[in-house]
């Protein structure tokens, strides 16, 4: 692929989670949870996006995310369980989008809250309509995903760099 290249990014966050686990990382879906995640594969499916590749969390949550969502999707991307999404901080995430393979045009990342929000934000130069403003009024809720496009690279993208094309949550 040339530097050129149109390439989209779509941030999902994990489902609701459940609250009664010691650990933050092992806490699986709540029963809404579950319910949610695969109208957001299907929602996912319906964008037309065939992505080469999804990174998701090792968490729990994320990973009974995907578990469900992928189902809906016409065809299953290869998927990187990614330990460094889990807790990570917004360089942290540019950082991991940077070793994206050149021959990647669409990804998929599942992963938490903070991150996903202020990555979209973050990345998002410039929106459609009122997307932008839409994520930052709801707080990019769980279940929810944004699709931002840029041209270049991967190692290019950085602050700005991205268009925030759509903002899709199940609860609007």
């Amino acid at each position: 692929m040339s530097v050129d290249t149109s390439r989209r990014i779509v941030l999902l966050r994990h489902a609701k989670a459940d609250w009664n686990q010691e650990s933050d990382h092992e806490r699986p879906l709540a029963d809404r949870g579950r319910a949610d995640a695969p109208v957001a594969g299907r929602r996912l499916a319906e964008t037309g996006i065939g992505f080469d590749l999804a990174l998701c969390s090792t968490a729990v949550r994320t990973r009974e995310t995907w578990k469900l969502a992928v189902h809906e999707l016409p065809e299953r991307p290869r998927t990187v369980y990614e330990e460094r999404l889990y807790e990570a901080s917004l360089g942290e995430l540019i950082a991991l989008l940077s070793e994206t393979p050149d021959e990647v045009g669409d990804l998929l990342v599942i992963g938490h809250n903070p991150g996903m929000h202020a990555l979209a934000d973050a990345l998002a130069g410039e929106s459609e309509g009122d997307v932008l403003p839409r994520m930052n009024r709801s707080g990019f809720p769980t279940s929810a995903f944004a699709v931002l496009t840029f041209s270049g690279d991967w190692k290019s993208l950085e602050h700005g760099a991205a268009k925030l094309v759509d903002f899709w949550t199940p609860h609007a």
